[in-house]
């Protein structure tokens, strides 16, 4: 087996899922909420040949192939203020939940929301934000006397309609990204623990914590390691077609 060019292989695909979380970055970060994309390398044992028919096993020759394993960065981003009443913004480690299709719970930071013709407060996308006893009910013609507390509350006209919930977690890993700005637990019947340490801003919106300037670098340095992996394997095609040709036309 020629192990360079299974190797090296293994590094362009490495490097191309690189590319594409990138990209996928550098699209999102005008998206309010979006939480960056991360690629962390590894080495992976991918066989141990034996030196000699005597070696001991310790001898053994142990190859290794590179890992690429995609991550979620959910360091929070800057708040900046929009002035309206139904967009909320998390200071703190919290997620709004909203209810899905499915019915599961889902989570998002993207606090810019809406209210729907049947007085739900829902996201952009039309998912109804989750109160502590349901989908929040509001008045859909009275946006202006809407108030939210930093602890959750939602008031309109004077009226409690109800508290935001808001959830926490302490493992990054218990969370999928399921798009650009919703996530869902790993274990589909976990749940999140209530928020003790976020307030809410009413009248802000969490911007991308993703700079297009540190994405427009890292494509650059993964389409190097790209084309540098891309010349390995070049090389060696050249190497083994010279040892074919050799062996093939002998010297006399």
């Amino acid at each position: 087996m020629d192990v360079s060019l299974y190797q090296a292989a293994a590094a362009m695909n490495a490097s191309a899922r690189w590319q594409d979380v990138t990209s996928d970055n550098l699209a999102a970060s005008q998206i309010p909420g979006y939480k960056r994309q991360g690629l962390s390398f590894s080495a992976v044992q991918a066989e141990c040949q034996a030196r000699s028919p005597w070696a001991s096993p310790v001898s053994a020759r142990c190859l290794t192939m590179p890992l690429a394993v995609v991550t979620t960065n959910l360091q929070a981003g800057e708040l900046s203020p929009s002035g309206g009443a139904t967009d909320l913004a998390l200071e703190g480690p919290g997620f709004f939940e909203v209810q899905l299709p499915s019915g599961r719970r889902g989570y998002t930071r993207a606090g810019g929301f809406r209210i729907s013709p049947q007085g739900e407060l829902v996201t952009k996308q039309g998912l109804p934000v989750t109160g502590d006893a349901g989908p929040l009910q509001l008045e859909p013609r009275n946006t202006e006397s809407l108030r939210v507390a930093s602890t959750g509350e939602v008031s309109q006209g004077g009226v409690l309609k109800g508290r935001l919930k808001i959830s926490e977690s302490s493992d990054p890993g218990e969370l999928i990204s399921t798009g650009t700005d919703l996530f869902i637990t790993a274990d589909p019947a976990a749940q999140l623990r209530a928020a003790s340490a976020t307030t809410v801003r009413q009248g802000f919106v969490e911007n991308s914590n993703t700079s297009p300037v540190t994405e427009m670098g890292n494509l650059i340095s993964a389409m190097r390691l790209f084309q540098a992996n891309q010349k390995v394997i070049q090389s060696e095609d050249d190497r083994v077609g010279r040892l074919i040709s050799d062996v093939g036309n002998p010297v006399s």
